[in-house]
């Protein structure tokens, strides 16, 4: 068992890897800074000011070459193969979690769990080894990030 979650682990990480590696250009560094924003476990206020449309963010959640999240996680997506399991199921992620507590994990996850895989979504510094092409730049831009949002928000 021990070497099978092992296998998983290295597994995702070479997927998380894969996902900047698959997406053709990084989004450009801005001014958004983590610490002003977070409240607690979470991150309260829209990174764009208003809320993300919920068709798109579950169209860039599966994008292989975006969002990706069906490479940790099994999802409502059953027109995709291949759901992941190294993350938590995201069916009811809505009923455990708060608009907040998705939107830090999806900005960082390293926040709440610093051994995580899952990569930083909405970050571009504090970021170690980053290939020259991905330097100041983010995996998703705010607007991404918060289309993914009022997707989860769907899954109760």
């Amino acid at each position: 068992m021990k070497f099978q979650t092992t296998l998983g682990m290295i597994a995702g990480i070479g997927i998380a890897v894969g996902i900047a590696a698959a997406t053709s250009s990084g989004v450009k560094a801005h001014q958004f800074n983590l610490s002003d924003a977070r409240v607690g476990d979470g991150v309260p206020k829209s990174l764009t000011g208003k809320p993300g449309n919920a068709k798109k963010g579950r169209a860039t959640a599966i994008n292989r070459k975006k969002g990706n999240c069906l490479a940790c996680h099994a999802m409502p997506a059953p027109e995709q193969a291949d759901h992941g399991d190294i993350g938590p199921d995201l069916g009811g992620v809505a009923d455990r979690l708060s608009e907040a507590e998705m939107r830090l994990r999806l900005i960082d996850s390293k926040q709440i769990n610093e051994d995580t895989i899952m990569p930083s979504f909405y970050m571009s510094r504090r970021l170690f080894r980053v290939q020259k092409k991905w330097k100041n730049k983010t995996l998703l831009k705010a607007e991404e990030v918060e289309d993914i949002i009022a997707y989860l928000k769907t899954l109760k």
